[in-house]
């Protein structure tokens, strides 16, 4: 527990991150509630319906784990500070632990075991993954420095980053393990080599080359690179020829191996999201209705929007998911171009907040942790919505604080005021 006063404590929080939490959950529970609305419901439900009867929306039982959502912040913010640092590789190894479990003993629900059923509650251990992630990479990279370590140490990041999604992956739950890529951004903030996200990026855009150009063409393309170099400096080439072959050899296997990679790595419903994110009129009725439809919804609410339960594109149930991964097409569909700008600049703000606490850490595992939360927030925030403007593959990341479920809004509150317990310490040690 914390030993600071309760009023000096609660004058250590800091609120405007707390304020802008408040705000982004009231407003996605009445995007929820829009995206569920039928003009035949009762207009006072709650009076007039049965306990059991009121479970069967979406909004009442998001408003249940609002509930529990600040239970859980009480225990978040009066749990000693230590305990976050202390028990982070405890954490860590208890969830991979049950990542496990729930890979062999988890019901398949859309062709995934990812969901843990107890009782009535279903939960999702990959949400909260992230969370004990995040405090294990900070744990570590507090007693290391990444600019000048060696590649053991760089190696045993690697491994505490990519164990989780590559148990995720195991259990057909692709969408949630893209998110520790994100962590990276952390990670360069606290030293990693720029080099590794270039090749990253450059890895990401030659396979995706290889998807949309023909072969012999990107073949021919990099080897014409690799003569030219040889032909403006071959004494420079001569001395990097080990080098720049084992590069060339590299990018061609690449080539060569995405389609093995896209035709009996990835199911059928992965490739459906690739090829409608290529191409998303190709089959408008059929993998690609959602997005389709999504767009449609985005752009049937023009500036200002056709009004708070005016949006057909959600009464009439035209958009699949809509209170879950697609709860951004109510936003945009109902309140407009404004209402979106709006929604979006309290991401940003918030992003601003949590980056500005995290530098104001005095010491590195609480800077690099609000900078994984930071970038975990990003991640979902901007595939999220390009998700629902056709601009990324459609993977089920849930949009923070806004998608309907349990899991999701305990996994966010957890991130941020974790964050934020650890910095009302910090606080507390400059009062004394």
């Amino acid at each position: 527990m914390n030993q600071a006063t309760p009023a000096r404590y609660s004058r250590s929080i800091d609120w405007p991150t707390v304020l802008l939490y408040v705000i982004l959950v009231g407003l996605g529970w009445l995007s929820i509630y829009a995206s569920s609305y039928s003009p035949d419901a009762p207009a006072n439900p709650l009076s007039s319906l049965s306990f059991d009867q009121l479970m069967t929306f979406n909004w009442f039982k998001q408003l249940l784990w609002i509930g529990t959502a600040v239970v859980l912040i009480v225990v978040l913010l009066v749990l000693d500070y230590k305990a976050y640092d202390t028990l982070a590789y405890i954490l860590y190894g208890g969830m991979v632990v049950l990542l496990l479990i729930t890979m062999f003993v988890a019901r398949p629900i859309a062709g995934s075991r990812s969901w843990l059923e107890l009782g009535p509650v279903r939960l999702q251990p990959a949400e909260f993954a992230k969370f004990t992630t995040a405090l294990a990479a900070s744990r570590f990279m507090a007693g290391i420095n990444l600019r000048y370590q060696n590649w053991r140490d760089q190696l045993v990041l690697a491994g505490i980053t990519l164990l989780p999604p590559l148990l995720i992956v195991a259990s057909n739950e692709s969408g949630q393990a893209l998110v520790f890529g994100a962590l990276l951004l952390a990670y360069f903030r606290e030293g990693m080599s720029p080099l590794i996200l270039l090749l990253l990026a450059a890895a990401g855009v030659i396979l995706l080359l290889a998807l949309l150009v023909p072969k012999l063409w990107l073949i021919g393309f990099f080897t014409a690179v690799l003569l030219g170099v040889f032909v403006a400096n071959r004494r420079v080439f001569r001395h990097f020829l080990p080098l720049s072959v084992g590069v060339w050899a590299t990018v061609i296997g690449m080539v060569l191996g995405v389609d093995f990679f896209y035709n009996n790595v990835l199911q059928q419903h992965q490739r459906q999201r690739i090829e409608v994110l290529i191409n998303p009129s190709a089959d408008p009725l059929g993998k690609g209705w959602n997005v389709t439809q999504s767009k449609i919804a985005l752009g049937s609410g023009g500036f200002l929007g056709k009004g708070f339960l005016q949006g057909t594109q959600t009464k009439f149930d035209f958009v699949p998911e809509q209170s879950t991964d697609f709860i951004f097409c109510t936003i945009g569909e109902e309140f407009g171009w404004l209402g979106s700008a709006v929604v979006i600049g309290l991401y940003l703000t918030l992003l601003w907040r949590i980056v500005y606490v995290a530098e104001r850490q005095k010491s590195v595992f609480g800077r690099t942790y609000g900078y994984c939360v930071a970038s975990i927030l990003f991640f979902h925030m901007t595939v999220n919505m390009g998700m629902t403007m056709g601009l990324a593959p459609v993977v089920g990341i849930p949009l923070p604080f806004f998608s309907y479920g349990g899991s999701s809004l305990w996994s966010f509150t957890v991130l941020l005021f974790s964050l934020l317990a650890i910095d009302a310490y910090r606080k507390q040690d400059l009062l004394r």
